[in-house]
């Protein structure tokens, strides 16, 4: 009989693909084997239609698998008479973990169903969902090597795993009440089992819980009441940066609108936080002071969606931390961090195995502004022309991340925060030592910024000098450039592009700090095209800090020193300006992000500190995207006719036009605000397009945090025409995909030094 040894790489460990693969050979008549190896599935199929049995097997794959390559040999031993599941082979990890998935509808109709023997258990889950990266200790993935090993399987349970047949078969947290985790309550130092209906009482009541969860602990309240929002952001002095909701569908339709993208979005099994333009029926305006978008999520456990049924409502669902310090994982921590907060905590006897933030998207246009729970640590495949090597790249100092470069694939992983913080350093030590473990990753290279300073920068110089590595320093926007390249699956040696690159700050390779850029490069190197006029960032990082310090000097800048004096009459300008003019902590700096924050301290009336990154530049987004746009003032703007072939892109016309039009009137706030965006896009568009119609480029990338501003991609996008444009769609436009960039370009360095 016909034989083929065939090989599946890809996501197919720990997503049901072993008895998808005897149910398939099954239906094809098949007999031989099928077994997991640290390379992925391998199968000995012996029938007359293993062509057809090939095509099966990538068209007709589970749920939550990815098959990236089946490869096929002809074998010529004896079949055997069967076809059965083989015990594992080797060590290692070759292959990847699959991120943790939301409930699948068959274990929700379970929970749901009181004639099941699961009806109400909080920790339902099947080959198709259910935890992974979360409570995965080490490889292989098997029960033994995750914190479901402390639950013997009773033998209801047990039947289910051994059985082909049946979904659960080497479920590995498969588990019912009888034998699995339990919830309870906690509140005032006493306990309940019956938490369900004590949670939705005191949520109702308007009390904060601290509810455990996947990666980490959430802090609850009910979102309808005003007073429960106010109180929780009073508690944990968060005063206006916008909180995630939670709600089922149903209830959701009534507070936002729900395109079909967004809802593909929202029951995708990664379960992302997804921003949502408000809908019909208001909400407290404290969710998300200033904002027109407001994050929600669908349940994804059992113990949320039990939750969610039992309360009828939506619930703020934001991390349980102290402010700055990364999300509360155990019931011990919870307990000694955040009783100052919750009235009474969730709690559950299922260790978390590492902490996983919700990630953060958009459906429309998509993107991803945080990698986390859900998508890590799924990979992505190198663009062509990248040989086989190992690398890790060790990110920014701000939203870090890592990635790891192994086999082809790249695994960029999950966000860890800010890293000045002591606790998210050391959960950034974590990371670096838990993924090189279960990936079994031994680099020759290392890749970090060119900032000397950043504690990621220092680590992995250190790493390297020890460990005899290769060390690639890498210019912080080449790095975004590059990584946008890497996500479109860019070749090595696909030509140059010009990225129009727009964030907040990085060490330039002139040593000055850069923030807006059009370059022109690929993974080996670059050159400056065109830049934003620098002006002075006085007072170093508290002009990050304090958006009215961004807006003097522009104004100053364009003659306005007396509209200055005027918007800001309590503050120490002659200081700034005395530090401007002497260069006193006031490096010059090309950062668009800091031209965001002047543009919203004048149409927004900043005086205070921003309260979290972001909120000025996120503030002045709505105003311009919920008032009505003016096209023609933003065209007289931006009219980039005739504005020379200078490098640098000077904003004096633009500020006179914004004091002009406060002084004046005639214009909205909110129109000028837009304006403002069509002005950033067009003037750096016309860079870019000039580089691409010239010839020296082949397409135009756009990266940066700036470009998660969903207003500014759009018109940016639309500036640039018909050329060739990359986005980001998977990965971060901001830092947290800095590793990314960081690591292809290492990649590329060493492989043309080998």
């Amino acid at each position: 009989m016909t034989g083929r040894l065939i090989r599946v790489r890809g996501q197919v460990q720990g997503v049901g693909f072993r008895p998808f693969v005897w149910q398939l050979a099954q239906r094809f008549g098949l007999t031989g084997e099928v077994l997991n190896d640290p390379e992925g599935v391998l199968i000995r199929a012996f029938g007359p239609d293993l062509d057809g049995f090939m095509q099966a097997l990538r068209a007709e794959a589970p749920p939550l698998a990815r098959v990236d390559a089946l490869e096929a040999f002809p074998l010529d031993t004896l079949a055997p008479e069967a076809f059965t599941i083989a015990a594992s082979q080797g060590t290692g990890a070759e292959t990847r973990v699959t991120p943790d998935a939301a409930t699948c509808p068959d274990c929700l109709a379970e929970i749901r169903d009181a004639g099941e023997r699961r009806h109400g258990y909080a920790f339902a889950n099947c080959t198709h969902c259910g935890p992974r990266f979360t409570i995965l200790q080490g490889l292989p993935y098997d029960r033994a090597q995750t914190t479901m090993a402390p639950f013997e399987m009773c033998a209801a349970c047990q039947a289910e795993y051994d059985n082909p047949a049946d979904r659960r078969f080497h479920a590995q947290p498969v588990a019912c009440a009888a034998c699995g985790p339990k919830v309870w309550l906690e509140a005032d130092g006493a306990e309940t089992e019956a938490w369900l209906p004590e949670a939705a009482r005191r949520l109702q009541a308007g009390e904060i819980l601290a509810i455990k969860g996947l990666g980490g602990f959430h802090l609850a309240v009910n979102a309808l009441d005003a007073d429960a929002v106010a109180l929780l952001r009073t508690r944990k002095r968060r005063p206006s940066k916008p909180l995630a909701l939670m709600a089922r569908m149903e209830d959701l339709r009534r507070y936002a609108q729900v395109t079909d993208a967004a809802e593909a979005l929202l029951r995708d099994p990664a379960a992302p936080i997804v921003l949502l333009d408000k809908g019909p029926e208001p909400l407290p305006q404290d969710l998300a002071p200033g904002m027109t978008q407001l994050g929600w999520m669908l349940p994804y456990t059992p113990l949320h969606h039990l939750l969610m049924d039992a309360l009828q409502g939506p619930l703020v669902m934001t991390s349980g931390n102290l402010s700055g310090e990364p999300q509360v994982i155990t019931n011990a921590e919870a307990r000694e961090k955040l009783t100052a907060f919750a009235d009474a905590f969730v709690m559950h006897n299922r260790d978390i195995a590492r902490r996983l933030d919700d990630s953060v998207e958009r459906a429309a246009p998509p993107m991803v502004l945080r990698r986390a729970r859900g998508r890590v640590p799924g990979t992505l495949p190198l663009p062509p022309g990248f040989a086989d090597t190992q690398v890790v790249a060790y990110g920014g100092q701000m939203k870090g991340a890592i990635c790891l470069v192994k086999n082809g694939q790249a695994l960029l992983g999950h966000h860890l925060g800010e890293l000045d913080e002591p606790l998210t350093w050391d959960a950034f030590l974590n990371a670096d030592r838990d993924y090189a473990a279960l990936f079994d990753h031994a680099p020759s290279a290392v890749a970090v910024d060119l900032h000397p300073d950043f504690r990621p920068s220092r680590h992995g110089a250190e790493r390297a000098e020890r460990e005899g590595l290769h060390l690639t320093q890498v210019q912080h926007h080449h790095a975004h450039l590059a990584s946008c390249l890497a996500e479109n699956l860019w070749p090595l040696d696909g030509g140059k592009v010009a990225g129009i690159i727009l964030d907040g700050t990085g060490l330039g390779a002139d040593n000055t700090v850069w923030g807006g850029e059009v370059l022109l490069g690929d993974y080996h190197g670059f050159e400056r095209k065109a830049w934003l006029a620098p002006a002075p960032l006085v007072g170093g990082d508290m002009a990050a800090k304090e958006p009215w310090r961004n807006a003097l000097v522009r104004l100053d800048q364009a003659g306005c020193e007396d509209r200055a004096d005027s918007l800001f009459p309590d503050q120490p300008r002659a200081m700034l300006r005395m530090a401007a003019a002497k260069g006193l902590n006031a490096p010059a700096c090309s950062s668009v992000g800091r031209l965001f924050d002047a543009v919203a301290a004048l149409l927004l009336t900043l005086q205070g500190p921003q309260s979290y990154e972001g909120e000025a530049a996120m503030q002045l987004e709505a105003l311009a995207t919920r008032s009505p746009q003016s096209e023609a003032l933003g065209k007289t703007w931006s009219d980039t006719a005739g504005f020379g072939t200078r490098p640098a892109i000077g904003t004096d016309a633009l500020f006179y036009n914004i004091a002009d039009g406060l002084a004046r009137g005639g214009h909205t706030p909110g129109q000028m605000a837009f304006a403002f965006h069509q002005w950033v896009a067009s003037h750096f568009a016309a860079k870019a397009r000039a580089l691409v119609t010239s010839g020296q480029a082949q397409a135009v990338a756009l990266s940066g945090g700036c470009f998660q501003n969903a207003l500014l991609l759009e018109l940016t996008t639309k500036a640039l025409g018909d050329v060739p444009v990359l986005t980001h769609r998977t990965t971060p436009a901001g830092d947290g995909g800095l590793a990314l960039g960081q690591a292809v370009i290492a990649a590329a360095q060493h492989q043309a030094h080998r």
